[in-house]
């Protein structure tokens, strides 16, 4: 998750010597004349990333570093751990280090824009992957300071679980949502369109009847399904924000005797699971390791002039997954 489920001074430290030592270097290649030599220029890119103790940033960090290799790009990989103060200290080291730019997967969008203004002003390259930078939540128009913005679409996100919920429960019914821990851009951008899909398959259809934090673990998650069917047994389906907490809320489920549908969303090993073995009706597909891959590739661009103009945002396709397709979705994280 971004913010979603999102080193010492000394290691720090340690990171900044070895990379000092390397970074912005150059790689003579043989002349392709008598008298002529060219030189094939070796990008360090700098990766500010969540938290990779937790599973989509460290699939995130493997499909960075993936492609960095095939691009022959020496990759700093920076982990905060969760903790805001940390990622800017790290931002602010790899501007010292003169990295040749900067992949940021931000924790909070308002903090972010700091840490983009930093690099911004000290001429260093910043794209973002997998999360939001500044006051405008319109992902569609990035901060201008930025390069990029390679993100999963949220909002179509939401769309899509919402096209689901219609469709398992054809003749409507209560409906429950679980969100994230509280503060997170998410619990907004992954509901605002599951409710306008409810919305429009007719009034009165479907109700929810219930918003809980599960605070994007199972654990968390399963409690928040069985307070939610203590109060109202008869909820036909429940909309988790996250995998991990549609997997708790089906062993929740399953315990209550419900026949309640579970819809999901990442598209995680988990979730793919629970889809197979019927315990959960459907996910939305993430693909963190594309993702990665496809931040350090268009930063590549950007530097070497393939890539020009405006910042825009990317978005990788994120599609719906039932029983009747689970095979098309590859778990990455």
């Amino acid at each position: 998750m971004k913010t979603l489920m999102r080193t010492s001074t000394i290691v720090a430290g340690l990171a900044c010597v070895a990379v000092v030592a390397s970074a912005c270097s150059t790689e003579k290649t043989a002349a392709s004349s008598p008298g002529q030599s060219t030189a094939k220029k070796t990008y360090t890119f700098g990766l500010a990333n969540q938290q990779e103790s937790v599973t989509f940033p460290a699939a995130l960090a493997k499909g960075a570093k993936a492609k960095a290799a095939e691009l022959g790009i020496k990759i700093v990989d920076l982990d905060s751990q969760g903790d805001q103060s940390k990622q800017a200290s790290q931002v602010q080291d790899l501007i010292a280090q003169k990295v040749d730019a900067i992949i940021l997967v931000p924790l909070s969008p308002g903090p972010a824009q700091a840490l983009v203004d930093q690099a911004a002003t000290a001429g260093v390259p910043i794209g973002t992957a997998h999360g939001y930078v500044g006051a405008n939540q319109d992902v569609n128009t990035p901060y201008s300071k930025l390069k990029f913005v390679i993100d999963e679409n949220e909002l179509g996100a939401g769309a899509t679980a919402g096209a689901m919920a219609v469709k398992a429960l054809p003749s409507g019914g209560k409906v429950a949502v679980i969100t994230g821990a509280a503060g997170f851009v998410e619990n907004t951008t992954r509901v605002t369109k599951f409710k306008q899909a409810l919305s429009a398959a007719g009034a009165g259809k479907f109700t929810i009847v219930a918003t809980q934090p599960g605070d994007w673990t199972k654990e968390k998650g399963q409690s928040a399904c069985q307070n939610i069917l203590a109060a109202n047994p008869d909820t036909g389906l429940f909309y988790a924000l996250s995998d991990d907490m549609a997997v708790g809320c089906a062993t929740a489920v399953k315990a209550a005797g419900s026949k309640a549908k579970i819809i999901g969303l990442g598209g995680s090993a988990g979730g793919i699971a629970a889809i197979k073995s019927g315990a959960m009706y459907g996910t939305v597909c993430y693909k963190p390791a594309d993702e990665g891959a496809l931040a350090v590739q268009t930063m590549y661009d950007s530097l070497t002039g393939k890539l020009t103009g405006a910042p825009k945002t990317s978005f990788y396709d994120t599609p719906g997954v039932t029983l009747a397709n689970v095979a098309s979705c590859t778990p990455q994280w």
